[in-house]
């Protein structure tokens, strides 16, 4: 059995991650951590868990989370990269959901999240946890930076035309939705229920965090300068993402030919659905399961794609955009089958 702790349980990814945890049939739920919920029964805060997860909350000392096999960070940026080094010395590894090791360049870093990163040397050898394009290096790394949720939709939604030189990747374009539960489990005047509810606003226009981290990943599969436009919106709904994707093609090409590129690239690939070619994909068909479903479209009409091709995505931002896809990280560096905890079918109505 896979010994597990979790620091910071008392959010939305925390919460999703003792869900998935306490199904999953290779896992013993050994610690999850919080200083001031120490000594609550996690079923209290969380109702449904009830039956399910007998762990208490207990403080970070208490925890000796060294006695772990893994540790999941569902924290604010800066914890984790601030208890590595401890935690690596014990030979735990480390899945953090947090932007702690997503960003290789540590000046990046501290541009956009505001504060030094103490340990660059772990930086160093972190691998970017997205299963379908890292697999490999993922099943041998000691620790994961999980993607954020966004750069997920939007790497998956491009990968096969950039792995394909198809389209210019210096003009990118995405525009991106996202519910609620994506800025967390907080009191924020603009998450309450009378700013939210029956309302659609854009957000982070003039510049987003998660834009550094998807050019410096899509960089990796072209040659080509990357440049991406990136607009992020809060939609009133609790759970979901829905990314609209338009790149522009360099060569004539038929739809059938685009759709046959996405089903080969993710013939094998258990978490996304290549749904057929001018479908719309909804977000309440991925609700509550790891599942990325996806589709094509150009809007020039049947035949030829002309000159652009707009990709449609959708996740549950808090399963593949979050803790599902770090379960499927933990599977793989522990040598199981990737699916394994993953397989609940979506939620509807």
């Amino acid at each position: 059995m896979i010994k597990v702790g979790i620091v910071g349980g008392t959010g939305y990814t925390g919460v999703e991650l003792l869900r998935l945890l306490a199904q999953h049939p290779k896992v013993e739920l050994y610690a999850i951590t919080s200083r001031k919920e120490d000594g609550l029964p996690v079923a209290e805060m969380y109702p449904s868990l009830r039956g399910q997860v007998s762990l208490t909350f207990s403080t970070p000392e208490k925890a000796k989370l060294t006695n772990c096999d893994v540790v999941f960070f569902a924290t604010p940026h800066g914890v984790a990269m601030a208890q590595a080094p401890e935690l690596l010395a014990a030979g735990v590894k480390i899945i953090d959901l947090a932007a702690d090791f997503r960003l290789k360049d540590s000046k990046v870093f501290e541009k956009w999240y505001g504060m030094p990163h103490s340990c660059p040397d772990i930086l160093a050898q972190s691998v970017y946890g997205l299963p379908e394009i890292n697999r490999e290096a993922i099943k041998k790394a000691q620790v994961i930076g999980n993607p954020g949720c966004y750069p997920t939709t939007m790497q998956l939604g491009f990968y096969p035309l950039l792995k394909e030189g198809l389209i210019d990747a210096s003009y990118l374009i995405a525009d991106c939705k996202s519910g609620v539960s994506g800025a967390g489990r907080k009191t924020e005047v603009n998450l309450l229920f009378t700013e939210a509810s029956d309302n659609f606003k854009a957000y982070g226009v003039s510049g987003h965090r998660h834009t550094p981290e998807t050019v410096e990943q899509l960089q990796y599969l072209t040659k080509d300068k990357v440049n991406l436009l990136f607009t992020p919106h809060l939609v009133p709904m609790i759970r979901g993402m829905h990314s609209t994707m338009y790149g522009k093609l360099k060569r004539d090409i038929s739809h059938q030919e685009l759709q046959n590129l996405y089903e080969h690239t993710y013939r094998n690939e258990a978490f996304v659905d290549v749904m057929p070619f001018g479908s719309h994909p909804e977000t309440r068909s991925t609700r509550a399961s790891n599942m990325l479903r996806l589709a094509l479209h150009c809007p020039t009409g049947p035949g030829k794609a002309g000159d652009t091709v707009v990709i449609l995505a959708v996740q549950d931002n808090l399963v593949k955009g979050s803790s599902g896809q770090a379960v499927q990280c933990m599977n793989l560096m522990f040598g199981l089958d990737e699916t394994m905890g993953l397989t609940q079918i979506p939620v509807m109505p």
